[in-house]
């Protein structure tokens, strides 16, 4: 009979996040999970098959935690549908610029990834159409409600909201303040089809 596992994997797995999310995939060593998670480096392999296999199966939780947030954020409330974008975005400011803020592990692994048809790129472009799709659907509940016009190409706007957020990070993170990342907030909606006013609350 196999041996029965003496750890827990949730824990190792949010062990090992702390050390992706610092110091990226190339970044981190062996000896770096070893010494985070409190296993050895075979059983490491035993369990996950290595660095890489690792770093994608946390990735993977850290893509369904991220949905799950932006699902809540603007799926969810009372206001209207571009007001929960407004409100998510400016919380997004609000996080992005503070002091202890660091890189999202899928912020980090879209900078690592190469592009070329390997899972990281695979897993990664997966998460981004994830968001995406969160987004269309609240952009189109948008349209529904005749705040967007009914030729306003909704997969495209919400691709827009992925980058600007992933770019409000990566600004965030290199030390742009809450100002500038608020004016960046307001500013993503006011670019909006039919949206010339300054606050969509206002509208």
């Amino acid at each position: 009979m196999p041996r029965p596992r003496k750890f827990v994997e949730r824990d190792v797995i949010s062990s090992a996040s702390e050390v992706f999310v610092v110091n990226g995939l190339a970044a981190t060593t062996l000896d770096d999970l070893v010494q985070a998670t409190g296993l050895g480096k075979q059983s490491l392999y035993n369990a996950f098959g290595g660095k890489r296999e690792l770093f994608l199966r946390v990735l993977s939780e850290d893509r369904e935690e991220a949905a799950r947030a932006v699902s809540e954020a603007l799926q969810h409330g009372d206001a209207s549908p571009l007001e929960r974008i407004r409100g998510h975005m400016l919380r997004l400011a609000i996080e992005f610029s503070r002091s202890d803020s660091r890189v999202s592990l899928a912020t980090r692994a879209l900078v690592e990834s190469t592009g070329e048809q390997d899972q990281l790129s695979t897993v990664t472009r997966a998460g981004i159409e994830e968001l995406a799709g969160i987004y269309a659907q609240c952009l189109e509940h948008a349209q529904q409600n005749g705040d967007l016009p009914g030729d306003a190409n909704l997969p495209s706007l919400a691709m827009y909201f992925v980058a600007v957020t992933r770019g409000m990070e990566l600004l965030g993170r290199a030390g742009v303040g809450r100002a500038a990342l608020t004016a960046v907030a307001l500013d993503a909606l006011r670019v909006l089809p039919g949206r010339v006013d300054a606050d969509p609350a206002q509208a």
